[in-house]
């Protein structure tokens, strides 16, 4: 049975266990980079041994109502959707449906229309779409104009059908990894299918009603939850160099993106997610022990190694980042989409994890802002290690 989290772990502080005695330190470096990036709105929370240790909230939710954010805002998370979807996939493989080394086009003729010049379309696998090595083209809608009238992502499987005809492979598949947000709603055409399910329906079926995470959801807020919304935010630069804060707006449509970037969540479910990802087996009931640890393991470097280093470099899994900081491995993601941005990492040695969410983006420094962006991550896997 699951550990209890999220609305119990978070109502009955005293069950908690005890934080980290940096965790007071961090806290005010996280208000800081907050304070200092414009952020309008932010939370962080912190797992360990199946139960939330620690959370922390900053700012609005949205700054016109006048309304915190509280641990029941619910965010929107982005590219760590992409965990979900590798998850489902691996799932179906345990249960016989697929194998890793099926050529996509078993499952999606269609994408023999792509052009590749290193070969046939045909030698892609399934595992080379999970580890972004398949080399397709990193954004979904190449062509926008950035008018306000274009959809924010194609809303049709019809439509990246119609686009296959003028797309090319980008370098040998399975020589090196390149992130691709198209190949990861090519996974979850796989899903439908084969399992003759809608994705979301699948994963709602499968993963997240398995794990108890009941303010989840994917694309527009349901009206019940609505209120828990976060707005987020932009930070722009005029022509004049004057600093703006605009609000983008509670909703907006991911369309045929959701398998890649359309999961929106309070942190409490985020919490039940960290506790099943950093935790014993659950009698194998969502996914075997075994398939995570195979996840985990570094495929491509990700980030190319540091001359004098002697730790290995950031790395890429199957859809799962790998970090290495002082000798310990953290296994995540991190999510950016409109204003949102997010990550979250464990750490599996010790089953603890970490999760945060911003509702803002600055554009105006942009240089400056991704940099404390990841000064912030590294303090918070820093919580991670005993």
């Amino acid at each position: 049975m699951l550990p209890t989290l999220a609305c119990l772990a978070l109502a009955l502080p005293a069950q908690r266990p005890q934080p980290p005695t940096r965790w007071a330190t961090f806290v005010r470096a996280f208000d800081a980079y907050a304070a200092g990036d414009s952020v309008v709105g932010a939370s962080v929370l912190l797992v360990t041994n199946g139960r939330v240790a620690a959370h922390h909230e900053y700012g609005a939710a949205d700054r016109a109502l006048g309304q915190r954010v509280d641990t029941a805002t619910i965010y929107h998370w982005a590219s760590i959707t992409k965990t979900l979807t590798a998850i489902a996939i691996l799932q179906l493989r345990d249960r016989g449906r697929l194998s890793l080394d099926d050529h996509v086009t078993k499952w999606i003729p269609e994408l023999r229309q792509v052009h590749d010049s290193f070969g046939a379309v045909d030698d892609i696998t399934i595992r080379m779409l999970l580890s972004h090595s398949a080399g397709f083209q990193g954004p979904t809608w190449p062509w926008t104009r950035g008018q306000l009238w274009e959809p924010f992502e194609p809303t049709r499987w019809e439509q990246l059908v119609a686009m296959m005809p003028y797309e090319e492979i980008l370098f040998p598949p399975g020589s090196r990894s390149s992130y691709s947000n198209p190949g990861f709603i090519y996974l979850a055409r796989i899903i439908e299918q084969i399992t003759g399910d809608p994705w979301e329906t699948y994963v709602q079926k499968n993963i997240l009603t398995p794990l108890g995470l009941t303010r989840s959801y994917f694309g527009i807020t349901p009206y019940h939850l609505a209120a828990s919304r976060s707005n987020n935010y932009t930070v722009t630069k005029d022509s004049a160099g004057r600093v703006n804060v605009i609000a983008n707006g509670r909703d907006f449509d991911p369309g045929i993106t959701i398998p890649n970037g359309g999961w929106n969540a309070p942190l409490g479910d985020l919490a039940r997610y960290l506790a099943f990802l950093g935790g014993p087996a659950h009698g194998d009931t969502i996914l075997a022990r075994a398939s995570l640890e195979e996840m985990w393991r570094a495929r491509y470097l990700a980030v190319e190694p540091v001359a004098g280093e002697v730790t290995p470099a950031d790395s890429m899994g199957l859809s799962f980042f790998i970090l290495w900081r002082g000798g310990t491995r953290f296994v995540g993601h991190t999510g950016h989409q409109a204003g949102f941005r997010s990550f979250f990492y464990i750490n599996p040695a010790t089953g603890s994890g970490v999760v945060a969410a911003f509702n803002t983006t600055n554009e105006a420094d942009n240089d400056r802002s991704e940099a404390g962006f990841r000064a912030v991550r590294d303090s918070a896997l820093a919580l991670l290690v005993r």
